[in-house]
């Protein structure tokens, strides 16, 4: 279960982080400029994000696994149809579709995690799911690298094509963890509705906030440090994929030291310790590629710092608002999922629309955001656990 909860949960780094290495040569071949073929990251996002207000509670009435097995096949037909695209906005489009799919699997794993575990252990076992589907982005670079080296672009998405098909065989050894009789049996209209109640609610927009500017800052780094390293700093696309493992490595370090200290300091605490350490490290990151102070180390140190603070950041902050309201976990999921990715949508599209050929529009969009993240830690997510007629009421 532990296996394949990582796997669904890796969906959205598998389906962008192999293919970083090759935008270079798809801009190339698809004679769009740098631009263009970043925006295919925030189509990407507005797939992704907009899917996951659907599957949230879909899945809170029919269950966990039926709503999985439908977004694996629309990854798959995503997945293929990016493969034969050739042109950029063709490539967008089946881009949003791939992430229509991939998002079932991610929101529903976390919706997954919060049926079987409650409180601080939900976010222990939110952190240990991270470290080991870590795996996936720190090996992607380096598999999208190798896959370019041998072959064209086009062969790294019908890679994707075979995870998918393998994926959706794994589904089949995967329990359904939501019963009957625990289900939500309200209209799909009623639940839809229910994300702007949720809405009205601090804590979730606190917790949904603070990760939300994290995703922005973090796909600003996906579409930006290609660019940045490979045409600015002229690295191999096979270095590109180590200098991109490192931040990899230091998620997967600071989840480990999330899951061994949630318990005794709290999740809220660790969250608001890891978005002061990215809107740091942002500030740090801003100076040094409007300076070009440091080179190429000037971007790789903040780098890492803010993508470690991952492991702090975003297991607490989805713990944190699954564990206000239980009872609709799946639909709170896809809103806290769909916050995130929706902010990632204008971090990636801030660092294309901005692109000046040097790393300086990514340096700021990643200040901007986690200096967002930070605020909405600090000044949004109260000291004080809700109370129970809270969380019975949002719950009902």
């Amino acid at each position: 279960m532990l296996a394949t909860l990582s796997l669904l949960m890796g969906f959205a780094s598998i389906s962008t982080d192999l293919y970083l290495p090759a935008l270079p040569a798809m801009a190339a071949t698809l004679h769009a400029n740098a631009g263009a073929v970043e925006l295919t990251i925030s189509g990407y996002l507005i797939g992704f994000s907009l899917g996951q207000l659907l599957w949230g509670p879909i899945s809170d009435r029919h269950g966990r696994r039926l709503p999985i097995a439908i977004g694996l096949v629309l990854f798959i037909a995503g997945s293929a149809g990016c493969a034969l695209s050739t042109t950029a906005p063709m490539l967008i489009g089946w881009r949003a579709l791939q992430a229509v799919g991939a998002c079932a699997s991610v929101v529903l794993a976390r919706a997954m995690v919060r049926d079987l575990y409650t409180g601080h252990r939900a976010a222990q076992m939110m952190s240990t799911l991270m470290t080991v589907m870590a795996i996936a982005p720190l090996l992607g670079p380096s598999v999208g690298s190798l896959i370019l080296h041998v072959a064209s672009w086009r062969a790294i998405f019908w890679a994707l094509v075979a995870v998918g098909f393998a994926t959706l065989a794994a589904l089949y050894a995967l329990p359904e963890t939501l019963p009957p009789e625990r289900r939500n049996h309200a209209p799909l209209s009623r639940a839809m509705a229910g994300y702007a109640e949720l809405l009205t609610h601090r804590r979730i927009i606190g917790y949904a906030g603070a990760g939300g500017f994290f995703y922005g800052g973090t796909f600003a780094y996906i579409a930006g440090s290609p660019f940045a390293y490979i045409t600015y700093h002229h690295v191999s696309p096979q270095f590109y994929g180590v200098l991109f493992g490192a931040g990899i490595l230091g998620i997967m370090l600071t989840n480990q030291i999330n899951s061994r200290l949630v318990m005794r300091l709290g999740s809220d605490r660790l969250m608001r310790t890891g978005t002061l350490c990215a809107a740091l490290a942002g500030i740090v990151l801003a100076i040094d590629s409007w300076t070009d102070w440091g080179g190429l180390m000037g971007l790789v140190i903040p780098l890492f710092a803010f993508a470690a603070a991952t492991g702090l950041v975003v297991a607490n902050s989805i713990a944190g608002a699954l564990g206000a309201f239980p009872k609709r976990a799946g639909a709170v999921s896809a809103l806290v999922g769909s916050i995130q990715y929706g902010t990632g949508i204008l971090g990636s599209a801030l660092v294309g629309l901005f692109a000046d050929g040097t790393p300086w529009p990514m340096g700021c969009v990643i200040a901007l955001m986690g200096l967002g993240s930070a605020l909405c830690a600090m000044r949004l997510v109260p000291d004080t656990i809700v109370s129970t007629a809270e969380v019975t009421s949002a719950g009902s």
